[in-house]
């Protein structure tokens, strides 16, 4: 039996190890031509290393399916370019983009060195930007020149992104940047047969488990594994896949036997002073009676206490 994505060519990055292994490995036993991108180096994002996605391209190779690797560094614009160009130049053609590629640099705001910062920013948001810039511009070329797209963006979110985590304003902030850079990108490549979505995964990953953000606990033989980072594949396979047409611009939680719709940003509680400018003294009697009507935020997991 043909799968779900038979036919397609699909970009994974990050996809060395973890999460966007799953996806790599998923893909290409769905009937994707996958490039396994990953830089190859360690959850900081120092080193670097062509064999970790060659290693992966091997085994999709090996269960019949066609893959190429690729070493290049995302967060470098011309490399994000040069990685989308391969998959052209190997494929003939790219179909769908999966943004998995991230580090971390954890640490509480007022200890944060500036290169902690801009180090994930550049890995996260410029690295997602990067690559769907460059197949964006591939697919609305080839929509002007009066070919039809149906392609696909898959970008990785995250919880302490959209709800907020402790020792990560930097991390959260990047995932918050890439959950907006999705809803912005789908209304903005629509029009070219494009759809855009992101994920916001929670598996048992070396990024995450150090930091104790999952269970580290590994279920016994035959028991389902809530925290195994194949369990986020099969839903970004179907967003790769051609049954996902028309979903665009949405926010994914997902994690074990779990998919959640996120709900984003909404108008609360609201005061109006009837066509006159507020003054600043009366205020005190009228924003605490906002929060006392709206709903506290959401926690980590979603939900609200």
């Amino acid at each position: 039996m043909a799968g779900i994505c038979e036919g397609r060519v699909a970009i994974v990055t990050g996809a060395a190890r973890g999460i966007g292994r799953g996806h790599a490995l998923e893909l290409g036993r769905q009937g994707a031509s996958v490039v396994v991108n990953d830089f190859g180096g360690d959850v900081h994002g120092a080193g670097g290393a062509a064999d970790p996605a060659e290693q992966v391209a091997e085994q999709i190779r090996a269960e019949g399916g066609e893959a190429l690797a690729s070493p290049e560094d995302i967060s470098d614009w011309r490399a994000a370019r040069r990685l989308v160009e391969s998959a052209l130049e190997n494929f003939g053609a790219l179909d769908a983009v999966v943004n998995n590629a991230g580090i971390l640099r954890d640490r509480m705001l007022c200890n944060m060195e500036e290169a902690e910062w801009d180090d994930v920013m550049r890995v996260h948001l410029k690295g997602t930007a990067g690559v769907s810039h460059w197949a964006a511009r591939h697919w609305r070329q080839r929509a002007k020149q009066g070919a039809a797209n149906d392609a696909r963006i898959v970008n990785t979110s995250s919880g302490s992104g959209i709800f907020g985590n402790v020792g990560q304003s930097n991390y959260g902030a990047a995932k918050a940047g890439i959950a907006a850079f999705s809803i912005i990108a789908a209304k903005e490549l629509e029009r070219y047969g494009v759809t855009v979505n992101a994920i916001a995964p929670a598996a048992r990953t070396r990024m995450s488990t150090p930091q104790g953000r999952v269970a580290t606990h590994r279920a016994g033989e035959g028991e389902f594994d809530p925290y195994a980072p194949e369990n986020v594949a099969p839903l970004v396979a179907w967003l790769v896949s051609p049954q996902s047409a028309g979903i665009t611009g949405r926010v994914f939680m997902v994690q074990g036997d779990s998919i959640a719709v996120a709900q984003g940003w909404h108008k609360g509680p609201e005061a109006c002073k009837g066509g006159a400018r507020w003054d600043a003294d009366e205020l005190g009697g009228v924003v605490p009676d906002l929060i006392a009507k709206a709903r506290s935020n959401a926690g980590l997991d979603g939900l609200f206490e």
